[in-house]
Parts: structure tokens; sequence; C-alpha cells
């Protein structure tokens, strides 16, 4: 397809950012184009369908708080139903299956005590970080010095505790405890309004689901923006222009513009030239700011059998591939039945598709029981495959990283601005945050065009 060569505004990336912040500055009257790696918009948000029934490879829920994404929703007419969360939800641990009714499982007493002291330790320090700029936090240094795996550590947390933070981190950041900096975590955390804000279903950020699924909402906003988005159009460089004027490369062509939005998480900044060299800090981020990694699977069944044991559908597992499980079928008891399940990366995308499927099946079967073995349909995506941006949901932020290079994640330089769910103050990570970072640069531009 072909391309403009001039604009006032060029976003690289057709997420949730990109195009937030594109049909922002449309609106605003400023002409636009998207420019999109992919054959498909929605970045991080992939929609498939499983027996019939739409699902989301990747960003699935919503909750309370995420007010920038339910309100744009809303705005195109997507609607978000409730995650079934109704009856004992299960916990494969040490061997063995039990069940719990709340968001912290049925552990012995100590163990319970261990979890709600660890978790008012982690809340109450993650109070004290600016958000805004974490680096000028109290014991900023020496939080981003420790691992959440350290830090557990040195808060004398047992091993069971240790155990389900691991599974946090896991669906939160796709990565082990070791691999996050405590300061990326408390303030991932505080970004979300707490653990139980982020973790809970009800009350929570899986409280709600788009039946539809997500990439609906990029569709529509696709739409609205028509030729403007131009897809399988990998950004290969930006250039700076002494005049304050960029210009932005890919296959079809060169586009000059006043002003570009650059919508893509951290780590993959480094597949652009941009002449000249951006500043060495901004470098060294995108070098350090490296994506976790996460992978998903779905069963579906004629029947949701485990609603007939009493079971709610979510789970948690202390042993692979399959960690979290939830509900997402699209009806009542008569209709099909799907379950989602997070999966290890780490294990799981290596093995054949056939041996991913025995695997999800088998992690199903251990708390759903054998019923679980015989789906009408299967399918499992595997992000790190992917060839533009792969990776799991968000960036897991190793130690150090935040006081070195942090206050550079979304400094402008000269006319290039940056976007992305990774930018976020609020809801980090999600597509609520994604949706506000999109919002925020076309602010910035909106603010550089007008003087």
């Amino acid at each position: 397809m072909s391309i403009p060569t001039s604009t006032d505004v060029v976003v690289v990336g057709a997420g949730f950012a990109g195009l937030t912040a594109a049909r922002a500055l449309l609106r605003l009257g400023h002409q636009v184009v998207v420019l999109e790696g992919r054959d498909r918009v929605g970045g991080r948000s992939s929609t498939t369908t499983i027996a019939g029934v739409p699902v989301d490879l990747g960003g699935t829920f919503v909750g309370p708080t995420q007010d920038a994404v339910l309100a744009l929703a809303g705005e195109l007419g997507c609607r978000s139903v409730p995650t079934y969360d109704r009856g004992k939800n299960l916990i494969r641990w040490h061997g063995r299956v039990r069940s719990y009714r709340s968001t912290i499982p049925r552990l012995s007493m100590m163990e319970l005590f261990d979890v709600s002291r660890i978790q008012w330790r982690f809340e109450r320090l993650s109070r004290l970080i600016r958000v805004k700029e974490p680096w000028n936090s109290a014991n900023a240094q020496k939080l981003d010095e420790l691992t959440l795996e350290q830090w557990l550590r040195s808060a004398g947390a047992n091993a069971s505790t240790r155990n389900l933070m691991a599974i946090m981190s896991r669906v939160t950041w796709g990565a082990e405890p070791d691999e996050v900096s405590m300061l990326h975590a408390a303030r991932y955390v505080k970004a979300a309004g707490g653990l139980d804000r982020m973790l809970d279903v009800r009350g929570g950020a899986q409280q709600e689901r788009f039946p539809e699924g997500t990439q609906q909402i990029a569709w529509k906003m696709a739409e609205e923006l028509g030729d403007r988005v131009v897809l399988s159009a990998p950004v290969s460089r930006i250039e700076r222009h002494d005049d304050g004027t960029v210009a932005v490369s890919c296959p079809s062509g060169v586009v000059q513009a006043r002003a570009v939005i650059v919508a893509i998480p951290p780590q993959h900044r480094t597949g652009i030239e941009f002449s000249p060299a951006l500043p060495e800090p901004y470098t060294e981020l995108a070098e350090n700011w490296p994506q976790g990694n996460l992978s998903k699977a779905y069963a579906a069944y004629e029947k949701p059998f485990w609603r007939t044991n009493g079971c709610s559908g979510e789970a948690l597992s202390d042993e692979g591939p399959v960690f979290i499980t939830f509900d997402v079928s699209p009806g009542g008891e008569n209709g099909p039945g799907i379950l989602l399940g997070f999966t290890d990366a780490r294990t799981f995308d290596r093995l054949s598709p056939a041996e991913r499927r025995e695997q999800a099946l088998s992690g199903f079967a251990t708390l759903f029981g054998d019923a679980a073995l015989k789906p009408i349909d299967y399918l499992d995506h595997c992000w790190s495959a992917e060839q533009f941006a792969p990776g799991g949901p968000t960036a897991a932020v190793p130690p150090g990283s935040w006081t070195q290079y942090g206050r550079w994640l979304r400094e402008p330089v000269d006319a290039i601005h940056w976007a992305g769910t990774e930018t976020a103050d609020e809801w980090t990570g999600f597509l609520d945050g994604a949706v506000r970072s999109g919002q925020r640069a076309a602010a910035e531009v909106a603010g550089r065009l007008t003087g």
C-alpha cells in the first residue's frame, strides 16, 4: 500500500497506544499516518476463535478504575461481561489439589499468616513509591539493587509465600521473581492500585472481559482512521532534521513529518535506526528494559463441566506448564465451556504443537479431572514466536534499570515522542495503561504542533 510523503505526525505501532494517539490527534485536526509492522492492528491484543467462540491470545480482562479503556470501549460500542467466578477456586500445591474461595488460597495457618505478613509489607512499601519518578522514591537505589526474590528472602518469606509470589510474577511480567527489580515490582503494583486490585477477579483487574474479544476495540479505532493506518510497514529508520522535522522510513517509502510517536515496547526500539543516534541513555534504556515472556492455552468443551462440580474455573498450580486458569465460557451451563490457561513460556514454547497440547490438557486435567483431556477444540499461542514485538504482556524490568535509565523512558527527544503501556503511570502493563499513554503522547505532540 502506498503511503503519503508528508504528514503532521507519524505514529509507529497500531496497538492500543498508537491508535489512541492517532485518533486523538486526528480529532484535533492534525494529519496522521500510522505505520504498523504486523499485518493486523491491535499490538498485544489479538482475537481469534476456538469452537467458533472469540478468545483473546493477548490482553483479555478489564476491571474497576481502568477508566480510560472502559470509556474507549463504551464509546466504540464494545460491551463487556463479568468474568465467571461462582464456585470454589482450586490450587495444586505440593502434589495435592485443594479448594479455596478467596484471593489467597487456603493454606496452613502458618502459611496464611506469612502470606498476609508479606502482602502487608509489600503494600506498605509500594505506598512510598513515586510512580511518576520512582528513581526519586525513598530507598529507590536500595530497592532497585534487589530482585523481587531477594526482597522476599530478606523479608523472611517462607517457601510457600515465595512460590505464590512466583505465580504472580509469571502472570504479571512473564518472568521469575529473580529477574524483576523490586523497585519495578513495587511501582507496578502501586500503578495498579495494590495487589488485591491487580490480582482479584471481582473488584479487580480480571473482573470483566469482552465476549467479542479486545481486538475489536483496535479494529474500530482503525476503521475510524481508515487508510491512515498502513499495515505490513515496519519502521526501519527515523531521521531528525535540523529544522525540527523527522523522516520516517519503512518498506513502502519515507514520510516527512513534524513529529513522530513511537508506540512500541521499549526493548523493540532497538529495531529502529535513529539518525543522528539517540543520546546514550535512551539506547541503554532500550537494551535494559526487556520484555517478559508469557504464553496461553485454550481448551473448549461441549459444556463447562467444572461448574457442575461446583468449580469457578479459576485455579493456581505450583507445577507447569499451566500455572493459572480462568473460565471464559460464552454462556450458561449448556453452552460450550472454555478454559483459559496461562503457561510457563520457558518450558512450553520449545515444545512441538502436539506436545504443547498434551501438556496443557494434562495440566487442566490435574486441576479439573479427566474430562479436561477430551476437548472439542484446542489452541495455544506463544508470544515469543511473534515476528514483531515478541515477548510477554509487558516489560520485566531488571535490577538497576529504573534508577539508571527510567527518567528517559518517555522523555521526548526533539520531535520523537514515546508511548506504550510501559510508559504509563496508571495501570502500567495493561490495556488501560496503553490507552492512557496514547492520550498523553497525543497531548504532548499537539502542544508541540501548536507551539
